[in-house]
């Protein structure tokens, strides 16, 4: 018997301690079912420290990314207060194991939404969309995992910053975005990546929040998945994020 709890408490203490683990697929794989269990209990660790969940991240949201990994869905992982770092401001590589960012498109949820819905009805539950970047962060070893490590690891989310808010009327489906090292073009891409159209992220999102008996509610924040490849982050590395009619996110790493 796989032994959930202790998992979600190395995990945990992995994610909150900075410190790198092996990879649980080492000594055995874990099935989807079992890295969503120790997922959810190592979030549950955080929530009774006073962390408070504030929305979902998507992952793998590309077919090649899928097709790569040996899977056919996306993945999905909880998002809390703590994660959320301050856009223009400031962060510290001292929190993060193998830190790596990504531009992601954000969702700002209006309307409880979970289940089977159509694109129609996923927008219909948005109030506003914006530019944002994604911390991944896996804490196993060379920054090594399987899908079951992956999923059981909060599928690698580990930070978030968040653009200005848009109405949700602006039309994301194929904007160029242009993630930028030091004002060097780094990655090049578009929200079209997300799944062809972000929107069918949100869809999958409600979908896979209902299996786990939850429900995206107002004010909580869904990131679509990256659009382009992660960048490694260092110290003094000044990151941006340019996304066309929608402006700019930022921030700047630090020790």
């Amino acid at each position: 018997m796989t032994d959930i709890a202790k998992l979600a408490e190395i995990v945990d203490e992995a994610a909150r301690t900075a410190t790198e683990i092996p990879q649980f697929s080492d000594t055995k794989p874990l099935s989807v079912d079992e890295a969503y269990a120790v997922q959810a209990q190592s979030i549950q660790r955080r929530y009774a420290r006073g962390e408070r969940r504030v929305g979902i991240k998507m992952g793998l949201t590309s077919r090649a990314k899928q097709l790569q990994v040996g899977v056919d869905d996306v993945l999905w992982g909880r998002l809390t207060d703590a994660m959320r770092e301050e856009e223009g401001g400031e962060v510290s590589m001292a929190k993060y194991v193998h830190p790596r960012v990504e531009p992601e498109i954000a969702f700002l949820i209006g309307k409880p939404l979970s289940g089977n819905v159509s694109a129609l009805e996923a927008m219909a539950a948005v109030q506003a969309v914006a530019p944002a970047l994604e911390i991944i962060d896996s804490r196993y070893k060379a920054f090594k995992f399987d899908v079951g490590d992956v999923i059981a690891d909060n599928s690698s989310s580990s930070g978030f910053i968040i653009g200005n808010w848009h109405a949700p009327d602006i039309d994301i489906s194929n904007l160029g975005m242009i993630l930028s090292i030091n004002g060097v073009a780094g990655e090049i891409g578009s929200t079209a990546a997300i799944l062809g159209h972000p929107v069918r992220s949100l869809v999958s999102a409600a979908r896979m929040v209902a299996s786990a008996g939850e429900t995206l509610n107002p004010g909580d924040i869904v990131l679509a998945g990256g659009a382009t490849a992660a960048i490694p982050m260092a110290a003094g590395q000044a990151v941006t994020l340019d996304v066309q009619n929608m402006g700019t996110v930022a921030f700047n790493v630090v020790e």
